[in-house]
């Protein structure tokens, strides 16, 4: 997977700074969940197609729970999991989670 691998506070920061330069999308991952191992595959097949548009941004929310925490504290949506927020002039325009996440809908965003 080519995204971004998000793991601490500062990084966050960056992150959201940069979404005035141009659309960041966070992928709120699950590793020990079967529907968020089904998203992770959508977005995969259409990393490149993705990457084109958005900046890509991976959360293990195992690892990093605190910083999903924040993640949703600061952006105002509800935590989930798997989720998807696009993120853009420092605010989550479009955010989705489950079976919803899909490549085709996230490509006629931004």
């Amino acid at each position: 997977m080519g995204w971004i691998a998000l793991n601490n506070d500062a990084q966050l920061d960056e992150l959201l700074a940069a979404s005035y330069q141009h659309p960041i999308l966070f992928f709120k991952h699950s590793t020990r969940c079967s529907i968020s191992a089904a998203a992770e595959g959508r977005l995969l097949r259409a990393e490149a197609q993705l990457e084109s548009k958005f900046t890509l941004v991976y959360l293990d929310l195992l690892r990093f729970r605190s910083l999903s925490n924040r993640l949703a504290d600061v952006l105002q949506v509800e935590h989930a999991s798997p989720q998807v927020l696009l993120v853009q002039n420092g605010k989550c325009t479009y955010y989705e989670s489950h079976f919803g996440i899909q490549a085709s809908e996230l490509m006629q965003l931004a």
